[in-house]
């Protein structure tokens, strides 16, 4: 049985944190939107926007790890906008991965769930015939099969599509940096 380095350790104790506040921030938020509304139809959109942005970051993580470097470092040669971003990104595929997959993944799922649960009992108070068991475990089963369903739609389009999705990150990540002039990742390979 192999042993976890220090790095590593040190690496998924940051993420942990970080995916902490991320959450907490996201979920406060969210949480807010949807009790100033008081519209079980927005909070529904809502539920539905959570859930793609689960699924998109899905499909830019697997993306990710899937891409092939040569055809960039050639685009970079040639100064192409957004080469050097898909660079980086294919060479920090792990980071990537991480991030859009477990860290927005997790959160994603996460608040889907809550929202679900708030739907339920919104439905359930207002119209008062819904048990909310039943309601309960129709909405979280309804949002783990578009969750589901729609990572692995996604997962097929992210590797068979892996260069192009990446370039057009890349293209938006290049825009970011020359506006605010911040590298996404400074002092990365």
């Amino acid at each position: 049985m192999g042993y976890v380095k220090k790095g590593n350790l040190i690496s998924g104790s940051i993420v942990a944190f970080f995916t902490f506040f991320i959450a907490l921030l996201v979920s406060l938020g969210s949480e807010a939107l949807v009790r100033a509304v008081n519209s079980v139809i927005v909070a529904i959109v809502l539920l539905f926007i959570i859930i793609f942005l689960g699924i998109f970051f899905d499909i830019i993580g697997t993306a990710a790890t899937a891409a092939i470097l040569p055809p960039f470092n050639a685009r970079a040669a040639k100064k192409v906008f957004g080469a050097k971003q898909a660079v980086k990104i294919i060479r920090n595929n792990d980071v990537v991965a991480n991030f859009c997959n477990d860290v927005v993944g997790d959160v994603a799922g996460t608040l889907s769930g809550a929202i679900g649960a708030g739907i339920v009992i919104s439905l359930g108070s207002r119209l008062g015939f819904i048990d909310l068991i039943l309601g309960g475990s129709v909405m979280t089963s309804l949002i783990a099969a578009l969750t589901v369903g729609g990572k692995a739609v996604g997962k097929s389009i992210a590797v068979n599509n892996a260069n192009s999705i990446i370039f057009s990150v890349a293209v938006i990540m290049a825009w970011w940096e020359s506006i605010s002039g911040m590298e996404v990742f400074k002092n990365r390979r």
